[in-house]
């Protein structure tokens, strides 16, 4: 098939064409000027393909959306910040509102939190941002669907999808715009299938496996993340920490290239080998602190004695190559690296860790209500005194079962 030629629009500032082989037609987007990419601009390229029909009358509309498009970028690099969050009616608009907006809570997110979020706001924007908020209809988002999902085969992404779309309309609707209102009664009358809840599991031969794997591979730190993981049951990213911009309203005295760290530190052990805790996810919310007696896991005090004692301070788990703690992809990219020969599937996740800590302590006769305190999902608030004594002596209890049931397995 001979390819038409391009099509051509005037006074269409930003206007580029791109061949789609599949389709076989040109498809237009408005791209934001190098050095407005250069300095951070976050709109990034505009599908505009929603718009042209191949009419006259869609070319006069794809002209006067480039030239907004255009005045909007050249607001921003102005410095003009706040006219370029104006809410123009698009879902490109609503979505910059809530991603760049300075009372956003966006803002909030933790940073294990607003990387996803990004990214499907990119997406979002890239493949409807060009629609409009009070013309959107429940068959629209329905058929959206469809596609973030790839027919149906990837529910999580359509899922996320859905719910990033949800909190920018909800933030769009707190700012007094009408459309978003609308769209956000929509969202919430709409059901979609949920993805399966995740089901690997690890046992602890498989930790030990991919522990010695770490060692092998020159990295005890690693070795000693999949430890605490496992044996307290702590979510990964309170394990390794998390990097914070700058100006996140948290103390920290760990800064590197990626902001400032904040995460499990060796003065949470006591002389006593008490570990105590407060998880990022609970720390904003019901304040709940983990309680662990490490001397109730093996693991863990294998690990910590490689450690000599002089260097037990600061992050417990800090990269060899960098000297810093981990970033999340560094951490991941050594998992793939660790667990590769040890029986452990390409499937399964190093996050899974905190799962298969419950899943075996529960197998094992541990009762549900002590596995919720040592995971910190419950809600109770009591004196300090009585809330550490409850929670370790769950944990305790905990760390029993899962050890008789390791013996009696002969693991």
């Amino acid at each position: 098939m001979e390819r038409p030629p391009r099509p051509k629009i005037k006074d269409a500032p930003g206007l580029k064409w791109r061949w789609r082989a599949r389709s076989g037609r040109w498809v237009p987007y408005w791209v934001p000027r190098d050095d407005a990419v250069k300095r951070g601009y976050p709109s990034g390229t505009v599908s505009l393909d929603s718009l042209w029909d191949g009419t006259e009358a869609s070319a006069i509309v794809i002209a006067s959306r480039c030239k907004q498009l255009q005045t909007t970028m050249l607001h921003w690099l102005a410095g003009d910040r706040l006219n370029s969050l104006a809410f123009d009616g698009t879902i490109g608009s609503a979505l910059d509102l809530y991603e760049r907006h300075p009372d956003s809570p966006f803002h909030k997110l933790k940073p294990g939190s607003r990387h996803p979020y990004s990214v499907y706001l990119r997406r979002l924007r890239s493949h409807i941002g060009e629609a409009s908020v009070a013309m959107t209809s429940g068959p629209d988002v329905m058929r959206w669907w469809k596609v973030w999902t790839d027919g149906g085969r990837k529910l999580a992404a359509g899922s996320f999808a859905v719910a990033v779309l949800k909190e920018a309309m909800k933030f769009g609707a707190l700012c007094r715009y009408e459309p978003c209102r609308d769209l956000l009664f929509i969202l919430r009358e709409l059901s979609f299938p949920k993805p399966a809840p995740r089901d690997k599991v690890m046992t602890a031969e498989h930790v030990e496996a991919v522990r010695a794997a770490a060692h092998a591979n020159g990295n005890p730190s690693r070795a000693l993340a999949y430890a605490f993981q496992f044996e307290t049951a702590l979510r990964q990213w309170d394990v390794i920490g998390q990097w914070y911009p700058l100006d996140y309203p948290i103390t920290s005295d760990v800064i590197g290239p990626r902001g400032k760290w904040h995460g499990l530190r060796w003065s949470n052990i006591d002389e006593h080998m008490i570990l105590r805790f407060r998880p990022s996810k609970t720390d904003a919310t019901t304040g709940a602190e983990v309680v662990i007696d490490l001397k109730l896991c093996p693991m863990v005090l294998e690990e910590i004695a490689r450690v000599p004692p002089e260097k037990r301070v600061g992050p417990v788990v800090v990269y060899e190559r960098t000297r810093l703690p981990y970033t999340q992809s560094e951490f991941w990219y050594g998992w793939r690296k660790d667990r590769k020969g040890t029986g452990i599937g390409p499937d399964v996740w190093s996050r899974d860790l905190r799962a298969s800590a419950v899943t075996e302590a529960t197998r094992a006769g541990s009762n549900l209500d002590d596995a919720a305190k040592v995971a910190g999902h419950s809600t109770k608030r009591t004196t300090a005194k009585v809330y550490d004594r409850a929670r370790l002596e769950a944990a305790r209890r905990f760390q029993e079962a899962r050890l008789t049931g390791r013996h009696k397995s002969g693991t």
